[in-house]
């Protein structure tokens, strides 16, 4: 048997000593970690020894007690009350958020501009780039600046004919499913209404996507939602390599692509027709209406510089989402509230009819005098808030009213579901009491109890269009309808980015003649 070389000695050498010294780089790299784990750890522990709360696995955190779907939130409201204004709540060991449940600390973490928490949004990052949601110092303040003339009344005011067809749309299919089956899961119909108003309200887009089944743009948007809440959901998807090598991430990616293809068509058309505007003023003052999509084409800052193609894919892309999806969630539980409540529900239909008399269309004006309506769409939203948490990484440290203070870099959430129910601020916080939100009684309730649009200089830009739209659904839903509640198909709470239902929200139509 011939002896090895010298080379090949020499190599093997050299191969034994490369892979001693990548063994020694790993466990090196590991200790490192472990040692910046531990002392990650003991920060939080730190920074939140002067806020009790409750008991969690050495490991897992509190991460194992939201497991069984639809108790999670009653679990926050739960502990709310168990440890007042606010309390650590651990998702694993070395992550933590002080979660706050009690408008006096709602309000000074929301007077402050603090970005918003990355683990949470950065889900959505992919999808919808750095828009205003994301955004964060002296560009989200200019894009909170160039983007507000978009939601002034003189803009909103032609929306509300479109939500009206959009609904009517909605209505119509309703009618032809009343006599085939049981129950109408409502929220499926109401996210492609919203869906369907919002393409023609801000980008003056004809998506017919409430009768077309297959449009592909229509069915991206659908699947980016429902993948963001599965990275948000899953822990080991936190880890954005780990979910790019998933089938999730696989799907991710592709419906990005179909999304982010569609916008910037929509875009780039929008841009000819401006052009062509500018060559012919009396076809440009000929135009169907001024959208959100004008506003920001033709926004400028101080110095006359426009937004650029990627910050105003992020907008739209970033109005997209937060202008259909939420809005469906609000639109769906009121309709569920209205169900539950049928004595609430007649009221409103009784004010409905004598406002709109014979007319089937809702009108700007009418909006206002709806007012006993919305009374009782503010109380949904108490009950069911389209947004149930906001989370924020602080930028510098934080003292509240009782003398605690958190550091600067902790993580800090407002679970405005637990604070919509908190007993210290709601007397019987589960009965739903639209007289809660009479004139007087408005008046003397906390200016942070109520936050279904956030509040603070990062509030829901588009809250007011998000009424507006809810009102016209609610209006002429209840005109055509009565609602009650199936009780073989109870919803399921499952508390994503958004508010929805694991089971959909099934309801009982019968259509008025």
């Amino acid at each position: 048997m011939e002896e090895p070389s010298i080379l090949e000695t020499l190599l093997a050498v050299d191969v034994y000593r490369l892979l001693h010294l990548a063994a020694v780089f790993c466990l090196a790299f590991l200790l490192l970690k472990a040692i910046q784990l531990h002392h990650r750890r003991k920060e939080l522990l730190k920074a939140l020894q002067c806020f009790p709360g409750p008991p969690c696995h050495w490991l897992y955190g509190q991460v194992h007690e939201f497991v069984e779907d639809g108790y999670d939130l009653d679990k926050l409201v739960a502990w709310g009350i168990q440890y007042p204004y606010a309390y650590p709540v651990w998702f694993g060991r070395f992550v933590a958020y002080l979660n706050i449940t009690h408008p006096d600390y709602a309000k000074t973490l929301m007077a402050r501009g603090d970005p918003k928490d990355n683990v949470i949004y950065s889900s959505l990052i992919p999808w919808i780039g750095k828009g205003l949601l994301v955004l964060s110092g002296q560009k989200w303040f200019q894009h909170r600046r160039l983007l507000t003339p978009g939601f002034h009344y003189d803009v909103l005011k032609p929306y509300v004919k479109l939500i009206a067809d959009s609904t009517k749309v909605m209505l119509y299919k309703w009618e032809s499913l009343v006599n085939e089956q049981q129950s109408v899961d409502v929220y499926s119909h109401v996210s492609l209404m919203t869906l369907d108003s919002i393409m023609k309200c801000a980008f003056s887009y004809e998506s017919n996507c409430q009768t077309d089944s297959d449009n592909a743009y229509t069915q991206a948007v659908f699947n980016l939602s429902a993948l963001a809440n599965i990275k948000l959901k899953c822990f080991l998807y936190h880890n954005d390599f780990l979910f790019y090598l998933s089938p999730a991430g696989y799907r991710f990616r592709r419906a990005c692509e179909i999304a982010h293809q569609h916008t910037g068509k929509v875009i780039k058309q929008r841009k000819e027709s401006l052009k062509e505007g500018v060559a012919d003023p009396e076809k440009e003052r000929s135009k169907r209406h001024l959208d959100f999509l004008d506003i920001l084409l033709c926004a400028r800052d101080e110095n006359g510089e426009g937004l650029s193609d990627e910050d105003l894919r992020a907008e739209v892309d970033t109005f997209m989402f937060e202008g259909h999806d939420t809005t469906a969630s609000a639109i769906s539980w009121i309709l569920y509230s209205m169900a539950m409540n049928q004595e609430h529900q007649e009221k409103c239909r009784e004010e409905i009819i004598r406002i709109l008399g014979d007319r089937e269309m809702v009108e700007w004006d009418d909006l206002s005098k709806m007012t006993y309506t919305t009374t009782c769409i503010k109380e949904s939203l108490r009950l069911y808030p389209p947004v149930p948490m906001i989370a924020r990484q602080l930028s510098k440290p934080i003292t509240f009213f009782d003398g605690r203070t958190y550091p600067e870099g902790c993580l800090a959430s407002v679970s405005i579901y637990a604070l919509h129910r908190n007993p210290t601020v709601w007397k019987d916080p589960e009965v739903f009491d639209p007289l809660r939100f009479s004139p007087e009684n408005s008046a003397q309730r906390h200016s942070h109890a109520f936050l279904p649009f956030a509040a603070g200089p990062r509030n829901c830009i588009g809250q007011i269009f998000a009424m507006n739209e809810i009102k016209v659904a609610v209006a002429l839903t209840l005109r055509h309808f009565e609602l009650s509640q199936d009780t073989t198909k109870p919803p399921i709470k499952l508390p994503l980015l958004v508010l929805k239902s694991k089971n959909g929200i099934h309801l009982h139509l019968k259509k008025i003649n």
